[in-house]
């Protein structure tokens, strides 16, 4: 594939900021990526895996999902956010767990996988194409890369709500995740197995200022609202009346995509 796959609105830095600032509150919000982890675990059916990285491990639930399921597996867990990598090492700190602190994109990792798998972070890669291409390079034959991937239409009430509050196109971050067709060109290029499946879940909050909570301790804000205003008290007010008025409830859907390659012999 020629084309150069990037997130372009996407501020890896920005990203990385947020997580670290709020990794103390990460645990209490992040419901959608706890049922997004049980799912992918579910999916794991190998019990002879014996090396598994976990990339954007967070606060370590997955990878704590990992070590449960694969009690003597050598596992590695890496995440850009030193803040994430303290809670997580707090968490699993009698796991024999290794921890990395760096950007999946760009790290130097030059060891063999049975298992490279991810919750909920590839969403934030520059180039998930080259990225996916690196990993599908440390698989050792027949290892597989899962991952759960968050798609353009998570946030979708919230940014009609913007839309018709601000009378013009506004932009969130989610807007620029890379489609299931994207995703699925990419995996065939890279794997003979692919399969993808994408989930629709919702939660309902009791106020706009609840969800902008919720989006702003599990960053998956990233960038955030792209626009010229700013949450202010008056407008969380002015834009929560046209939420209810278009959607009954202060409800929000992620759609998530579950999707898993298992590697060619050869590229």
């Amino acid at each position: 594939m020629k084309k150069k796959l990037v997130n372009k609105n996407i501020n890896k830095n920005r990203v990385k900021i947020n997580f670290s600032r709020h990794a103390k509150f990460y645990d209490e919000y992040s419901s959608i990526q706890n049922i997004c982890a049980k799912e992918l675990i579910s999916k794991i059916k190998d019990k002879g895996i014996n090396r598994i990285l976990d990339i954007g491990c967070g606060t370590g639930n997955y990878t704590q999902m990992l070590r449960q399921k694969f009690p003597k597996a050598n596992i590695e867990a890496l995440d850009i956010s030193k803040k994430m990598i303290e809670k997580a090492k707090e968490k699993l700190k009698n796991e024999n767990i290794k921890f990395i602190i760096d950007d999946a994109e760009t790290a130097n990792i030059n060891k063999r996988f049975d298992l490279i798998s991810s919750n909920a972070s590839f969403q934030w890669f520059d180039n998930l194409e080259n990225t996916l291409k690196k990993y599908a390079n440390l698989l050792n034959e027949n290892g597989v890369v899962l991952f759960s991937f968050f798609g353009p239409q998570t946030f979708y009430e919230l940014k009609e709500s913007l839309n018709i509050f601000s009378k013009k196109n506004v932009l969130l971050s989610a807007n620029e995740f890379e489609t299931k067709g994207t995703i699925e060109i990419i995996l065939n290029s890279l794997f003979k197995k692919v399969e993808i499946k994408e989930e629709i879940y919702s939660e309902k909050y009791i106020s706009l200022m609840e969800l902008l909570k919720k989006i702003k301790y599990t960053g998956t804000s990233g960038n955030g609202y792209k626009g010229d205003n700013f949450w202010t008290s008056k407008m969380i007010k002015d834009v929560e009346k046209v939420y209810l008025n278009n959607f009954k409830n202060i409800i929000s859907n992620y759609q998530v995509f579950f999707c898993q390659g298992i590697k060619r012999i050869s590229f």
